[in-house]
Parts: structure tokens; sequence; C-alpha cells
């Protein structure tokens, strides 16, 4: 029997890899090694599952032994890798049992940065990057009615419109000037901190946290800018750094992710990466879109055919409610100009070129009607 295809991670990335590649190859081995309870959920649903007053156990889909029989595959939970060895092809699991691979694909996701702050409650910090995460989160929201959110980004957003489903007033820091700084333009950040700001969010830009106290059963933040800021809870959002450890250390390339061709190939023979630890061409994109174009690529290679993945127009949709927000961001180095039309219910955001091409958006409110006519527009990432 010839060796499997091992896939590290049962996230997104991981799930649906697996599936892509069944409808493919029925019968190659494979293996998925999990580091947690392995039952699949959709991870982007943790920012916005107070409104649909789900719980960590509700969010979960498939438990690990239903995802195992669909798959047809081993499921390994609570499984922790301790090393790689490209040249054995081998995985080597805590306590000593290794894993031979004829492939092996690393979905091992991002961890959430850490700030690094002063005060007795800065352990108390939480932030919410995987199902343990929500759940101790939900299960501390009982009585609380002000949450500080660290970071004005995608998810610090959608955290703060979602907490306003439990009643709960959250105020959103950042050293930035506006929300979204990455993706949206001023006016269209603007109006989206309107929007939020009248549903019940607070602000405080140009500043960030020095230090969390502990204060009775709540904490004082002392903010950089000499102000002070009471909360029940403190809630980390302000960014995700992609693991590469085990890549590193296994001597595979890595730079900002675990760096890959348009093949999902790294720098071992046979070992393949995807989804947010992966830096594909040059590019770490930490969103649906992206992993499911990887995934779908990533299967036909395995299955053999190789297949570079393709990145078209991948519009980011911002789950907040109080502003629905759909944004296509031009690339980093593109060279153009922001033009912006605002309605009393819109906005829309187009980013041209010097000559006439549409290279990203932003749309707000009534403007994301436009979406679906916008997109064909703009030209893919990686074509």
């Amino acid at each position: 029997m010839s060796h499997p295809i091992v896939i590290l991670g049962t996230g997104l990335a991981g799930f649906t890899l697996a599936r892509e590649l069944r409808k493919l190859d029925t019968t190659t081995p494979l293996v998925i090694v999990s580091r947690d309870q392995a039952g699949f959920y959709s991870k982007p649903m943790l920012s916005n599952a107070l409104a649909g007053k789900k719980t960590a156990a509700s969010l979960v889909m498939k438990p690990a032994e239903k995802m195992a029989a669909e798959l047809n595959a081993t499921l390994r939970a609570n499984a922790v890798v301790a090393r790689i060895d490209t040249a054995a092809q081998v995985v080597e699991l805590d306590g000593g049992e290794a894993i031979a691979y004829r492939d092996l694909v690393l979905a091992l996701g991002a961890d959430p940065i850490r700030v690094p702050l002063a005060g007795d409650g800065a352990d108390d910090v939480l932030s919410v990057n995987d199902l343990d995460d929500y759940a101790r989160f939900a299960d501390r929201l009982d009585g609380v009615q002000r949450v500080a959110i660290l970071g004005a980004g995608l998810i610090g957003c959608e955290f703060a419109n979602d907490l306003l489903a439990r009643g709960i007033a959250p105020t959103v820091i950042d050293l930035a000037p506006r929300a979204l700084p990455r993706l949206l333009p001023e006016q269209a950040s603007t109006r989206l901190r309107e929007k939020l700001e009248a549903a019940g969010v607070g602000f405080r830009f140009n500043t960030s946290v020095a230090a969390v106290q502990r204060d009775g059963s709540g904490f004082t933040l002392t903010l950089k800018d000499g102000g002070t800021l009471a909360a029940d809870l403190v809630l980390s959002a302000v960014g995700l750094r992609p693991r590469t450890g085990l890549a590193h250390a296994a001597g595979i390339t890595t730079n900002r992710g675990i760096v890959t061709n348009r093949l999902l190939a790294t720098s071992a023979a046979n070992v393949h990466a995807l989804g947010d630890c992966a830096e594909v061409d040059g590019h770490t994109l930490p969103y649906v879109m992206p992993i499911m174009q990887q995934a779908r690529a990533l299967a036909a290679t395995l299955a053999g055919k190789p297949t570079p993945v393709v990145y078209p127009a991948m519009p980011v949709i911002v789950k907040t409610p109080a502003c629905p927000t759909v944004v296509c961001p031009p690339p980093l180095d593109a060279s153009g100009a922001w033009t912006v039309t605002l309605s009393d219910d819109g906005c829309d955001a187009r980013f041209h070129s010097g000559d006439g091409q549409l290279l990203g958006f932003a749309l707000l409110g009534s403007a994301t009607a436009q979406r679906q006519a916008l997109v064909p527009q703009v030209p893919g990432l990686l074509v």
C-alpha cells in the first residue's frame, strides 16, 4: 500500500482540500492531523456568531467521525506535530509516532498577533482564532456591558458589530487614524465608522493600549495618548501571523508565510502549503475565496494534473450589518487613484489606474448592489 497524502490542519483550508481531492481521487490513502477536536466549522462565522445566538457546540457542522467517514480518511484529532523530516518524508507526532507520507500538505493556519502589554490584566486579554477561543470568549460575556477591542481592522470591526447583538457597547482602539485603513479609502472608512457609531460602537483612533490593569471585576486600560478606558472584557484583534515555525524548523523556506509557487509547492520536495499559513507567489491573503482557489488547484495537482492556482478578482465581504461592506482591494503596489461617490444610503468607491482600468473597489450600503457588475471588470491577481 502506498504512503498516504498527509494534511496537517482541519480548518477551512485543510478540509476543503480534502473534499476537493476526494472528488478527483477516491482511493489514495488520506491522513488528516488536527491539533484540536477536528470537527468541521466555519472559522469566518466566529466573528458574527453572537448575533446568530450560536454556541461553540452549535457552530460545529459535522463532528470528526462524520468528516472521516465522508472523506474516507484517517483523522487524528488532538495530535501535536513535533517535527517534519523532509528527507525521510515522515511527520513525527509528540509521543514518537511517525507517519510516512507520499505528499505532505501544510494547512496550519495563523496565530493571533499578541501586542506586548504592561499591567496585571495583560494575561486576561482574549483573542478569538478558533472554536475553543470562541467558547472561552462567549463564556465570559455574561453580565458584560463594556468590551474594549484592540484593532479596527476587519476582525475588530466585525466583532464590534456582533457584540451589539448582545446589548454590549464595544470601544475599538487603533493606532491608525481610521477603520479598515488597509482596505478602505478615507471617505469609505469614515462612512463605515459613522454607521457603526450610530449603532453603538465607540472608536479611539491614533492611539494604542500601553497597559491593562485589573480593576475589581473588570479592567482599566491605559492608552499611549494618556487616556484611560474602563472595560469588563478586553479582546485583541490586531491581526494574524502565519504559522511558519514547523516549516522553518524543517528547513522549508519561509518569509511572511510558508513560501510556495503557484503550484502551492514549497522548497521541500513533495511538501505543499495553502491557506493562512502560505505565502503564494509573494501573496498572503487570509480570506475565504483565495483558500477555495488554492484548494481546487492543489487537489488537481495531487491527483496527477499539475494545476497552478489562479486568483480572479476576489471581493471580501465585511460582516458588519450596521454598514454592509464589500471590498475588492487594489494590489498593494498599484498606481492610480480612488474616486468616491457618496449618497444618503451608500458609498461607491472605485480605484482606477492612470489609463482608466478598474483595479479595485469598495462598496458600502446600497452600493453593494454593484458588486456583480464590477467584479468582471477587475483583473485577477494571478492569472
